[in-house]
């Protein structure tokens, strides 16, 4: 190794979904929104004033943080817009994350979490999931130096209950609880009445998955204005133009259309629980899901042999080669169409194994 290697800041990188150029495929293992965005953004896209493009964004993102306080009935000083939510958590991580106690979060969860812990020299333990996949109240009540907790969560899909995440957040005043609810828009229960009581709550959520923008890149956390406060002053030292200005417009847009953000989570809800009905016939078993995915294991067919068999058929799903779960999964929820040739070709795959 090199000298100059001595003072590289090394980890080991996130691993994303892939992203095949084959249009073909039948895309189902990045949680993405199979139906398009509001149609206001698609309208706005057509009309956009293109000499705007030479000026900087508004470095408050001040219109979109408008029109998300306005949705979700707080003050403007309580939003913190960001280039999705990877981003925001990363500046919530960089931010509140800086005492020399351990942060905590589950053992199978957003695989980010560990990395920008490590990325940020930030000490943390993970909290093994019992064996139903559900996190344990009490091995938060511990002394900690932050808490992260995605509900639902990914990637096994389960939603706690906000009785468990209030116990966790109020056993902990003197840390900052961060919730990441990226998925919460498919049947979760949302921690965000909880943060007018409690100071030390940051509530994170995104415009890729129910709102269909993934492309766009545009999440936001909600809180006190004080954590949303610290939270600019960080943002402000790194880049102060983060969200380029179509993103600002789109997403204002698709927070104003309330209609068609329902009815497309509707579709989705109602696709996921007919599929799941279809792959518990099938022989698969899994976690009651609360999001835009499935997270299954066969009873008889290792996970590794389906997914090399769907991706031969240019499906393609999520495996991970991780300890608890090597034999799962994960499925997101297409449209009607995707899933239900995903559901032939597993009842194909499976006949011909008889």
């Amino acid at each position: 190794m090199a000298n100059w290697e001595n003072n590289v800041r090394k980890v080991v990188p996130y691993v994303a979904g892939e992203q095949p150029k084959n249009k073909k495929v039948i895309k189902l293992n990045t949680n993405e929104c199979p139906y398009p965005p509001a149609p206001g953004v698609e309208r706005l896209a057509r009309e956009m004033d293109m000499d705007a493009m030479r000026l900087y964004p508004d470095t408050d993102i001040r219109p979109l943080a408008d029109e998300l306080a306005k949705y979700y009935r707080l003050r403007p000083e309580q939003v913190f817009v960001g280039v999705g939510s990877d981003d925001v958590l990363s500046m919530c991580f960089l931010t509140f994350f800086y005492g020399k106690d351990p942060i905590l979060f589950p053992d199978v969860t957003y695989s980010f979490y560990d990395v920008w812990a490590e990325l940020y020299r930030i000490p943390y333990r993970v909290c093994p999931l019992d064996e139903n996949w559900h996190i344990r109240a009490e091995d938060y009540k511990c002394k900690n130096g932050g808490i992260v907790i995605a509900n639902p969560n990914a990637p096994t899909g389960l939603c706690e209950p906000l009785e468990k995440i209030e116990e966790i957040v109020k056993a902990n005043p003197d840390v900052v609880v961060i919730v990441d609810e990226a998925y919460v828009d498919f049947g979760g229960e949302s921690a965000l009445p909880l943060i007018n009581r409690y100071e030390n709550l940051l509530v994170v959520q995104t415009f890729s998955k129910s709102r269909a923008m993934a492309g766009m890149r545009l999440g936001y956390c909600m809180g006190n204005e004080k954590l949303i406060g610290y939270l600019k002053d960080v943002k402000e030292s790194v880049n102060s133009y983060t969200v380029n200005t179509p993103a600002i417009l789109f997403g204002v847009e698709a927070v104003k259309d309330d209609a068609y953000f329902k009815a497309t989570t509707a579709k989705i809800i109602a696709t996921r629980e007919r599929v799941k009905k279809e792959l518990k016939d099938l022989g698969f078993t899994f976690p009651d899901s609360k999001t835009n995915f499935i997270f299954a294991s066969h009873k008889t067919v290792p996970a590794e042999e389906i997914f090399r068999m769907l991706r031969e058929k240019e499906i393609y799903v999520r495996h991970w080669n991780k300890p608890r779960i090597d034999n799962c999964l994960r499925i997101t929820v297409g449209t009607d169409e995707e899933m239900d040739t995903l559901i032939a070709v597993l009842k194909d795959y499976f006949a011909q194994k008889k």
